[in-house]
């Protein structure tokens, strides 16, 4: 496997792992918006776990792109508005 598909992918995994630690829920729970950001995280764990199961198997094109889009997941939550991030976060993109 050539080192650069590991190296993005151990980055990746990294970045939705820190990504899920900071991104704070920020509409009240009981509301649509507030349904739509549990589903959001909940997806971005999932794809999480799918992307640790991938690279279990060593399958690391699998795990990158379940890593990738997860992140994807939170960062456009983010943009949305569904979560709060640190200010000093660059974590995310920012409109």
């Amino acid at each position: 496997m050539p080192a650069e598909l590991i190296a993005k992918t151990d980055q990746y995994e990294r970045m939705l792992t820190d990504a899920l630690e900071v991104a704070e829920i920020a509409v009240p729970p009981t509301t649509p918006l507030g349904r739509a950001a549990r589903e959001t995280r909940e997806m971005a764990r999932s794809y999480l776990e799918d992307g640790r199961h991938f690279r279990a198997d060593d399958d690391p094109v699998n795990a990158l792109a379940a890593f990738s889009y997860g992140y994807g997941w939170l960062d456009a939550g983010v943009r949305m508005g569904l979560f709060t991030i640190p200010e000093d976060s660059d974590l995310f993109t920012t409109i």
